[in-house]
């Protein structure tokens, strides 16, 4: 029998159920598949960051990292504080959810792309993202670990629209630390998309977090943290001590 014909019985092990995300006002699940990242969207941001940032006047493009699609956490909630890290920090993001596949897009073409925008964060350990940098190597584990993703149910773009302006912030425990608005990205979505669709095929599943703004901050446990974007939604997520067998490790350094 071949690979094309076997029965979905002669599975070695049970497949993983598909990630996904609620929709506003449909009962039906938005499946996800990949998770791609921007990195340093906003201005401010990338000098928080200390890195000089002259993206505007050179064309330089943006650059984009991979979170699986195991770390969602679908419409937030309870978090644990994540094993082998002491530096735990928020970054609020527009997500965007795309329901058909593209390559090679025009900007005319990106938008048909979009089934809908979400409220993300980019949970992010800081001091392992640091430590990799300082030694040339992958951060891949400082992004990707278990419910780095969380996000808000997802807003069709046939009720909200293509959101290009807008007030997103993120607060914790009650005070604003993130306070921005979509319009200061550097790459609005249409770019994002067409950018990235010359790198790769995108694929029905795909979301896209689009960067964040400056403010991004320690977490600890116990912190309530809530993230808005206007017309699109609110996200709220409490951090939780770290799972069993798990502990806070390592040094905390300088964010980066």
């Amino acid at each position: 029998m071949s690979d094309v014909e076997r029965a979905p019985t002669d599975w070695i092990v049970t497949p993983p159920p598909t990630p996904w995300l609620p929709i506003v006002g449909d009962d039906r699940r938005f499946p996800v598949g990949r998770i791609w990242c921007v990195g340093r969207n906003y201005e401010a941001h990338a000098r928080e960051m200390e890195e000089l940032s002259h993206r505007r006047t050179t064309g330089e493009a943006p650059f984009f990292f991979l979170k699986p699609a195991t770390a969602l956490a679908p419409g937030g909630g309870p978090v644990p504080y994540p094993g082998e890290t002491e530096l735990l920090h928020h970054e609020v993001e527009l997500v965007v959810a795309l329901d058909k596949r593209g390559e090679n897009l025009s900007e005319s073409e990106a938008e048909r792309l979009v089934f809908g925008y979400g409220v993300g964060l980019d949970l992010t350990r800081r001091d392992r993202q640091n430590e990799a940098k300082a030694r040339g190597r992958p951060w891949s584990l400082a992004k990707g670990f278990d419910k780095s993703a969380p996000c808000s149910a997802l807003e069709p773009a046939t009720r909200v629209g293509h959101p290009r302006s807008g007030r997103i912030t993120a607060s914790v425990n009650g005070e604003i630390r993130q306070d921005a608005d979509l319009s200061e990205m550097i790459w609005q979505v249409p770019r994002v998309i067409v950018l990235l669709s010359r790198q790769i095929e995108l694929l029905p599943g795909d979301l896209l977090f689009t960067g964040t703004p400056a403010g991004v901050g320690p977490l600890e446990v116990g912190d309530e943290i809530v993230a808005r974007i206007s017309r699109v939604g609110r996200l709220e997520v409490k951090i939780e001590a770290p799972d069993r067998g798990t502990e806070k490790t390592g040094t905390a350094g300088p964010v980066r």
